[in-house]
């Protein structure tokens, strides 16, 4: 598969509210916190849904206490559940298949999910066998969302999850060893899980880290370097990337960014939107 065919899958993946039924309004559990004000069951529609499935305070979310609004992301799981699974049948007009929709979900999320790191592994320099083994990853993947509703709960994630799991493990290794042979004073560069919460990382260079499953809440990274670090799984809530350099960092969700502190200056991947929420 050709870099830029891959580049092209992965901005796809985004969330197009406007063709979804109001699913992550509806389906998910919500529990009172500091992101949400209220307890929500799964399958029960949010107080401010609208009938036309638009969100009554979009545009005052975080005013009125609901962070986690903003922070979410589908990946564009949403629209594929409402409008290929379900053929445009919404879970209003069609009461019946509602429970159904609202399982499928979660689970189309985790398919696109896999599909957004397949794809942004795919789009960097890497061997050719790597390569056509994370192509097939990705294919499957991209058959498995097109499944009916029955087949996609019947789905064991694991199986494929596991596999590929361990080719993005390769490829973020071997892009960061290329990388890390060229730096002066080479250290440890594998912080995978580390408990950095907090800490003081302003103007650092922090290229090629391994930052897989990281905590990073709170961490002070602007003006930092992370150009090629892994985050893939780490906890960026509240973390400051004002002014900090992600331009090629790897496996950064929208919903990890989301979740963070950031500025007109902060630099992001090609398939990152700059959050409405930033400072400007």
């Amino acid at each position: 598969m050709y870099k830029e065919t891959a580049k092209n899958i992965r901005e796809s993946l985004t969330a197009d509210c406007m063709k979804c039924f109001g699913l992550c309004c509806t389906a998910l559990h919500i529990v009172a916190s500091s992101d949400f004000p209220i307890n929500k069951p799964a399958g029960t529609p949010c107080i401010h849904l609208q009938s036309d499935y638009g969100c009554q305070i979009h545009g005052n979310l975080r005013e009125k206490g609901f962070k986690g609004c903003t922070v979410f992301d589908c990946l564009g799981a949403g629209q594929v559940v409402s409008q290929v699974t379900f053929k445009g049948r919404s879970w209003r007009d069609n009461p019946e298949i509602g429970d159904k929709m609202f399982q499928v979900f979660p689970v189309m999320e985790q398919i696109h999910e896999m599909m957004a790191y397949a794809a942004e592994a795919l789009s960097y320099d890497i061997p050719p066998a790597l390569s056509d083994k994370l192509s097939m990853q990705l294919k499957e993947l991209q058959s498995l969302s097109k499944f009916d509703a029955e087949q996609l709960l019947s789905l064991d994630l694991v199986m494929y999850r596991f596999p590929l799991n361990k080719l993005l493990l390769e490829t973020s290794k071997y892009i960061r060893k290329s990388l890390i042979e060229k730096l002066p004073g080479t250290k440890n560069y594998n912080h995978e899980r580390a408990d950095w919460i907090g800490k003081k990382l302003r103007g650092k260079d922090l290229r090629a880290l391994d930052l897989r499953g990281a905590y990073l809440i709170s961490a002070d990274m602007g003006n930092a370097d992370l150009r090629c670090v892994d985050f893939i799984g780490a906890d960026l809530r509240d973390a400051d990337l004002r002014g900090a350099n992600l331009s090629t960092s790897m496996f950064l969700t929208q919903m990890q960014i989301n979740s963070a502190k950031g500025d007109v200056k902060t630099t992001l991947p090609y398939y990152i939107q700059r959050p409405f929420h930033w400072i400007n």
